[in-house]
This record gives structure tokens, sequence and C-alpha cells, in this order.
């Protein structure tokens, strides 16, 4: 456990994307099997200690402290591990302390009456350092500042290996990646693909800026509509059927009615969609059916799915990410052509005459209900990751309202000494202010600090690590889409909200009100 620690300890204090780089690639080249193997599911989340809640350390803590001071130095700290860490009674020498691989291994096979006294004999164990990183690792809450491709990035520049590579072969592989770290360092052949029904990393799209909109060489790309689903790849070979989302998730228990409509042996990319009368449904309706591992025959019913097709990877064994966009296009229209297959059908390109009439379709794209475009160069082949130049996503302008602060909550990691997780609202017809909308983010570090010090001097209530404020602060809220909700009194929830400025000018009386929301709902 102890150069995991240190590990993560030098990652949340390391801002530097190449520094972080740096220490993956020095942890990888000189930690052995099997721990470098369980550091690396850890860090791309393919680790999960079922048995280890955080519910459960919070009782231990609590057995082992005063439960009054352990709430105050939670609610201060604002992070459980951090505050379990600080706060544990130290037992120097108590027991050994354990290895990385002997608390996963350990844990993955204990049942759940031991875990309480394995966890308890280990915090006694460790110092405050090597306590916050085990429970870090126990509870899946990681958060320093590492994402799964950027560790997979370290694992390319450590081993010299592409990271397309690293990314075509990762998603056949199982922690603790002993095969894999063998092929990396030169000891053993590429591990072999389960070619039938493996995922293939997907090609994504840069934003385009609007100051590279004019720069453009327009005539050097096809244009599509950006559809509101989510973008996913279905890979059918020898009577294997599977649907993956585009992080490589298997999502296809959730969408039997297309899967069993498959009958034909290809690798596609498409918008997964929900689709009534040939007419596309709300984002909402397609999310009643996402993260299910059951629908029932009646979901199946109200929320028929539909791929909507982007592209062909492979043509029964042939592969064609190689091809230009252009060839690949017109091999997916011969292909569908010729298959015809059911709950499909091809997303249009859109003639591109000049940039002018582009700029006009994309604008009008929300009383369409589509994203807005995309933009693929002719040329472009289907490359894994999102390399910079080839496709570009042009989105529409997000959407704005006025809201007013109502509570704030604090954050984690970096921001867990900070009240930065914000619900706002907007006014009732009968002059209540109802909530609308969560947002974490859209702020600078200097904003923060002010917002935080607002939260802590207009306090009104207080509800464990949440704090009430006096409606009296007016947050400018940028956001997708609305969509009706059963969840909110307001009736409302926002689509991807976030904080576009301060209205520290503006009264909360002038804010905007439900009925001004509810005119953007999505299909109304």
């Amino acid at each position: 456990m102890k150069a995991f620690a240190h590990l993560l300890d030098r990652l949340i204090f390391t801002p530097s994307r190449n520094g972080k780089l740096r220490l993956l690639a020095d942890y990888f080249a000189h930690t052995p099997d099997p721990d470098r193997g369980w550091a690396l599911a850890a860090l791309t989340g393919t680790l999960d200690l079922k048995t280890a809640k955080p519910a459960l350390v919070r009782a231990l803590v609590t057995e082992r402290t005063d439960p009054t001071l352990f709430a105050w130095s939670y609610d201060y700290v604002g992070d459980l591990a951090e505050t379990v860490a600080l706060i544990w009674p130290a037992k120097p020498g108590a027991n050994r302390p354990p290895g990385l691989s002997e608390v996963v291994e350990r844990l993955s096979a204990a049942g759940r009456s031991e875990v309480p006294g394995l966890l308890a004999r280990w915090l006694d164990s460790l110092d405050a350092t090597g306590r916050w990183a085990f429970l870090k690792l126990v509870t899946g809450g990681l958060r320093v500042g590492v994402s799964a491709r950027l560790t997979k990035t370290a694992l390319a520049e450590w081993s010299g290996h592409p990271l397309s590579e690293i990314e075509e072969i990762w998603h056949g592989q199982e922690p603790p990646f002993e095969a894999l770290f063998a092929w990396l360092q030169g000891e053993a052949e590429r591990p072999e693909l389960e070619a039938r029904t493996a995922f293939r990393p997907m090609m994504l799209a840069h934003p385009l800026e609007e100051q590279e909109v004019e720069a453009l060489p327009v005539g050097e790309y096809r244009a599509e509509w950006k559809w509101d689903g989510i973008r996913v790849q279905l890979v059918a070979r020898d009577g294997a059927r599977r649907l993956f989302s585009r992080t490589g998730d298997d999502i296809g228990g959730a969408f039997p009615d297309l899967l069993d409509a498959v009958a034909f042996d290809a690798v596609l990319d498409g918008e997964l969609l929900v689709l009534r009368d040939g007419d596309v449904a709300p984002f909402n309706d397609l999310q009643q059916r996402l993260n299910r591992k059951q629908v029932t025959a009646r979901m199946l019913q109200d929320y028929p799915a539909h791929l909507r097709l982007y592209d062909i990877l492979f043509e029964g064994p042939e592969d064609l990410r190689a091809l230009p966009f252009d060839e690949r296009r017109r091999r997916l229209e011969a292909w569908y052509a010729a298959t015809l297959p059911a709950r499909m059908d091809l997303s249009p390109l859109i003639p591109i005459a000049e940039l002018d009439a582009l700029r006009r379709l994309r604008d009008g794209a929300r009383e369409a209900g589509i994203e807005g475009l995309m933009l693929k160069r002719a040329d472009s082949p289907y490359l894994a990751g999102r390399p910079k130049g080839p496709w570009y996503k042009w989105k529409r302008d997000a959407l704005l309202l006025d809201a007013v602060l109502l509570y704030a909550q604090r954050g984690h990691g970096k921001r867990s000494s900070f009240y930065s997780d914000y619900t706002f609202g907007a006014w009732s017809d009968d002059g209540q202010l109802l909530p609308v909308g969560k947002a974490y983010s859209g702020f600078t570090d200097e904003e923060l600090k002010r917002l935080d010090k607002w939260v802590r001097d207009h306090t009104v209530d207080r509800f464990g690590p949440v704090r009430a404020v006096e409606p009296a602060l007016v947050l400018e809220v940028a956001f997708d889409a609305v969509h009706p909700s059963t969840r909110h009194k307001s009736g409302l929830a926002m689509r991807f909200p976030r904080i576009s400025r301060i209205r520290w000018d503006k009264p909360a009386a002038e804010a905007d009100t439900i009925a001004s929301l509810r005119k953007f709902v999505v299909g109304r």
C-alpha cells in the first residue's frame, strides 16, 4: 500500500498533465505484478470492491471516535476518506501494514461479516496517508485528477506501444492485467482479442470554437446532424451480438429489442435513440431505459429503441477503419441497402453549399430537437480517441436562465473545503422559489472563493453537509435542454446545467420564472 499511497498523494498535488504522466509511468515501471495491475484497475474505474461501502466506513469510525466530533470534522473537511484518515486513532505497530494485492484479494474473497474486522485492522496498521489511500481504494472514490485515458496514455509512453493498440485490446483484458503488462514490457506476445464481439475504441470529435469557424475549409468536410441520444457501437459476428457505450460499457441488456433485430455480421457506429412514428423522442425518454439491467414489456412498448447509423467499422471480417470517410460512407450506404436492418436507419448527410447556410442550419437545430452538427473530413480514417482536425462537433448555443441560489454543498477532492455544488430555483406562479437544477462547474477559482464566502455569510439553515442560503444571489445558468421531471417539485429538470456567470448586480426578485423555463421543454 505504501507505494500506491505515495502515488495517489503525489498525483493529487501535481497539477500538470505531463507531471501526472511521469508519476504514473514511473509507478508502472517499478512496481511488480500484481500490485501495479490492481492500481491500474483502480485508476481506470475497473476495480469494484462491493463489500466495502462508505456506510460501513462511517460506522467503523463512529465506533472508534466521538460521533459528534466525526460529524463536525466530516462537515468541515467534506471528504470521507480524508476525514477518517485524519481522525482515526493511531495504533503504531498494532498490525502489519497490508500490501495492495492483499487488500484487493482478501476483500474480494471475504464474506460480509468479515469485512469490518479487516478494515479496522488495516486502518490501525497504516499511517494517515496510507489510511487515506486505502479508503480511496476500497470505496472506489479516487478523484485524484487522473482519467482512464490519461492512465492508458501513461502506459503507452512508458512502454512505447501506441495508445491506439492499448485501447484496441483494453476491453478484452481483466485485472490485474498481467498479460497486458507482459506484452507492454516485451516479455510476451500481444494478448489475443476476442474478435467476435470485442469493442473497438471509438473516434470522437473536438468542439468547434467560434473563432475556428471562419477558417474551416468547408469543402473538405461532410456534415450530418448531431442527434440527441447516446453514441453506441453495435458489434455482431457469428450470431453473437453486443451493444457498447462509447466508453466500452456493455449496455445491451437494456435494449433487447434492438439486439433481437440483428441478423448480420458487422460493426456499426451510431446514435441510440427512442423513435416513434419516425420522430426522434426527447432524450428524457431514452433515459428511462438507460442503466437498467432489465426492461419490462411496457418499457419496450413505450420507449422503442432505434439506431441511427453514422459509420461502418467492419463489414463481415473486413476492417474498414483505414478507409477515408467518403469510402466508408459509400460502403455503409451499400451495406444498408442490401441488408435493410430492422430498427435502424442512416443518419443523412447534409449538403454543404456555403458556411452561412451551414450556420443557419446549426442555429435552427434546437427547433428540430437536434443538438447541432457534426463535421467530418472527407479523407479521414476512423481513428481511436479524439484527434484534432478530422472531426468537429458544432453544437447549438446553450440556453440561459437567471436562477436564484437556494442550497450549497461542499465539493470533493480539491474542492472539499469549498461550497462548490449549487442548487438553484426559479419563481413559480404563486411566488415560490422551486428548485430546477444543480451545477458544480462554470466558474473560476477566484469566483469559487467569493461564492464560498457568500454562502457562509448568508446561511440560514444547515442539513448535514448542505447549507440553505438566503434567496438573494442570482446565477446565470447555461443548459442544453429542459425535460419534464416527476422528481422535482417544479416538474422540470435541466440537461447539462453549468454556471455561465454570477449576477451580483441583479435582484433575486428579477430572476426568471418556471413559466419561462417551461417554454424550453423539448416536445411540449
